[in-house]
């Protein structure tokens, strides 16, 4: 019988190879370091492979138009300092699933024409930005066409001098999916900015003392924001061109000045505001071309307006709302109402219930003529506290003649609403 022999040298260079690739690549760390064997972030970047971790230790280096092009996690040590020297814009993010915390990010460079930012992300998804600082930025952090991305526990701080010359705390264009949570944004022109953003939540966030508004939303749907906090912007909110938004949980506060607004929507179909505090607003909320938004157990509190509902606005519904010590509590600019107001509680309401189920015997008007006559001309304020205005205002209630004759709360309710805000 003939023995045939198999060389095996054959088979194995193809063996160990195939075996080879088999092993996964372990992920490394790289370590930044002034004085050490690397010394840029970007030197990191360039030697970095996917997956690889880049520790940026304490140092202050020079953010120049960064380029993040590999899934990488880039992890700042205490006391590490990216600066745009206020010529350039710092990190620019183009590949998938990379995270940026604890790294503070300091003097971008101010464009018209390129919108730099401290972070941008351009067209990419799953990546993560974290518990970083922003100082003397022009825009933050900045989204484009990006998807399924979080954007968590930052504090970012805008160079906060005119509207012309600052961009968003946080500015979303053509994304969905995307978190926006935890974060403290100041001294912005919007403090939070999605534009064409749908599907995506906006979270237990501060807004404060931006010079145009906290929030801005455009030609955004399906987005919700609950439990932030509005302080002293020029508009808390400001909803526009949208459709099912959810707004619950939210605090709405001395966004107070001329023309200042809690809470502004403009032609937005079918939302849903609830359980939310307005307090110390000019007007709490504005809505103009509005149409199907369920107002809902929310606080209207010592505003100068509570409820602006323009004419053009239909099928709103406010139940079970505490309106307590506004100025005015609904104002509206035409003779006409399709909007319902039933079931709600009302400071100054001050009829009866004889029968004692809770509900006023008498129904409540809720525009007062003088609040009609102020939203055609302001300067009537002057005349708000005198004896001819109070006059003028029960002769409108006996006999509505400039008011809405419809726009009336059939139930008013004699005791507040417990909301838990």
């Amino acid at each position: 019988m003939k023995t045939i022999f198999i060389p095996i040298t054959k088979y194995l260079a193809p063996l160990v190879l195939l075996l080879f690739c088999s092993v996964p690549v372990l992920a490394k760390n790289i370590i930044v370091k002034k004085n050490g064997a690397v010394q840029t972030l970007q030197a990191a970047l360039d030697m970095a492979h996917k997956n690889d971790r880049i520790i940026v230790t304490k140092g202050i280096y020079a953010g120049k138009q960064i380029t993040v092009n590999k899934s990488v996690t880039i992890i700042g040590r205490k006391g590490a300092v990216l600066d745009g020297m206020g010529k350039y814009q710092i990190m620019v993010i183009t590949a998938d699933s990379v995270t940026v915390k604890n790294l503070t990010f300091r003097n971008v460079g101010v464009s018209y024409l390129d919108d730099n930012a401290a972070i941008k992300l351009k067209n990419v998804s799953h990546c993560r930005i974290t518990n970083d600082t922003l100082e003397n930025v022009f825009f933050g952090v900045y989204l484009l066409n990006t998807n399924h991305s979080i954007v968590s526990d930052n504090t970012i701080t805008g160079n906060g001098r005119q509207e012309v010359s600052s961009g968003g705390g946080i500015h979303l264009h053509e994304c969905n999916h995307i978190t926006i949570t935890g974060n403290h944004v100041i001294k912005s022109r919007d403090g939070i900015y999605f534009e064409f953003v749908d599907s995506s939540s906006i979270r237990n966030n501060v807004s404060e003392h931006n010079i145009r508004y906290g929030l801005h939303l455009m030609y955004s749907h399906h987005d919700s924001f609950s439990h932030n906090t509005f302080i002293d912007n020029r508009a808390g909110g400001v909803v526009m061109y949208s459709s099912f938004i959810t707004m619950k949980h939210n605090h709405f506060r001395h966004n107070w000045g001329d023309n200042n607004d809690g809470l502004l929507l403009k032609e937005l179909n079918d939302g849903i505001v609830e359980q939310n505090r307005f307090y110390k607003n000019s007007s709490a909320v504005y809505s103009e071309g509005s149409n199907r938004v369920k107002f809902d157990h929310n606080n209207f509190i010592q505003n100068g307006w509570a409820a602006k509902i323009m004419s053009n606005c239909t099928k709103n519904d406010f139940t079970k709302n505490n309106f307590i010590e506004n100025s005015f509590d609904v104002s509206t600019s035409g003779s006409t109402n399709l909007n319902s107001f039933n079931g709600n509680y009302w400071s100054s309401y001050s009829g009866y219930d004889l029968d004692r189920d809770g509900i006023g015997d008498v129904p409540f008007h809720p525009v007062s003529l003088f609040s009609y006559m102020v939203n055609k001309h302001k300067p009537a304020l002057i005349l708000m506290h005198s004896l001819f205005i109070k006059f003028l205002n029960v002769a409108e209630k006996a006999l509505p003649v400039l008011t809405p004759k419809n726009l009336i709360d059939n139930n008013p309710l004699m005791h507040k609403v417990e909301i838990s805000v």
